[in-house]
């Protein structure tokens, strides 16, 4: 099976996140295309848990804030989508804190960023790029809020320990969303299902990834080191209307789990040309089940 027709970013053909996590060169091609992230937004802005919402404004009302208000650091922030979807949902001026190593991506997502929150106030943009596996308490100096949106699941346990630190030392909460959670619901199973599954969630815990076990690792980091943790379910919900990120995500998922057990190709064929075919004729329903994160640490200086 080719990956030539995966988006980068909705298969094997994707390795790492669009932040610099590791050692690389300096003109290695982005891991995430465009295309595949504006693809999907739409499936993440509905299935972030707006019952984490509360608990967020909550705290971040009881915060201080200077002169531009809201500080919120959004790691990975690819095209944007995660300021689109929370700062309208945020009363008071915001000044968001842009984190990618694809400066094409960081220019996107300042271009693109909405400029009112949800009382009217101003919202500003600043773009940084760098690497969050080596984020520390100085980085998030002044920061409200952490933010970041399937991120989790492509860290190993000592980057996550690394920015569980960063943000626990600056005493900010994080939300972190859409983390894969290693679980798919078809609305008419195939024995195929199962197998895929098992092959795919191998295949995100390669060379040292969590994939689907961040964000239970997360949130244990998290209340190791003192901060209420809260998770709540964000499954992607794919019906006819998203029949083309059902189509490019099937490929990626079948992609990977091939990747990882070629024993499984040539069955994988057969089942991806069917299932393919029900989602093009509006048949297939998916359920691609992510977990959202907030952790409230204790603010710097309280008891």
């Amino acid at each position: 099976m080719s990956s030539a027709d995966v988006i980068p970013g909705a298969g094997p053909v994707a390795e790492r996140a669009t932040v610099r996590l590791r050692e690389s060169g300096p003109d290695d091609p982005p891991r995430y295309a465009p295309e595949w992230l504006q693809l999907r937004e739409p499936a993440d802005a509905g299935a972030r848990a707006l019952d984490l919402l509360d608990p967020l404004r909550i705290r971040l009302a009881n915060l201080p804030r200077g002169k531009a208000g809201t500080v919120v650091h959004d790691l990975g922030c690819g095209t944007g989508s995660m300021g689109r979807w929370l700062a309208p949902r945020l009363d008071g001026a915001q000044h968001w804190v842009l984190h990618d190593r694809d400066p094409y991506l960081l220019h996107f997502a300042a271009v693109a960023s909405p400029r009112a929150a949800a009382d009217g106030s101003r919202v500003t943009v600043e773009t940084r790029r760098g690497d969050v596996a080596r984020l520390t308490p100085d980085a998030l100096g002044g920061a409200s809020l952490v933010t970041a949106s399937a991120l989790l699941d492509v860290l190993t346990r000592e980057e996550i320990d690394a920015l569980v630190d960063a943000c626990v030392g600056a005493g900010c909460p994080a939300l972190l969303t859409l983390s894969v959670a290693g679980r798919v619901e078809f609305s008419a199973s195939d024995p195929l299902d199962a197998e895929l599954q098992d092959a795919f969630n191998d295949h995100q815990r390669r060379e040292g990834l969590l994939g689907p076990d961040a964000a239970d690792v997360a949130a244990e980091a998290f209340e190791a080191r003192g901060a209420t943790v809260k998770l709540h379910p964000s499954a992607w919900r794919l019906g006819p209307a998203e029949a083309a990120l059902t189509a490019q995500w099937l490929k990626g998922w079948v992609g990977a789990a091939v990747e990882e057990r070629p024993e499984l190709s040539a069955r994988a064929e057969t089942y991806l040309e069917a299932r393919l075919a029900a989602a093009a004729a509006g048949e297939l329903r998916v359920a691609v089940h992510h977990t959202d994160l907030l952790a409230l640490a204790r603010p710097v200086g309280s008891v």
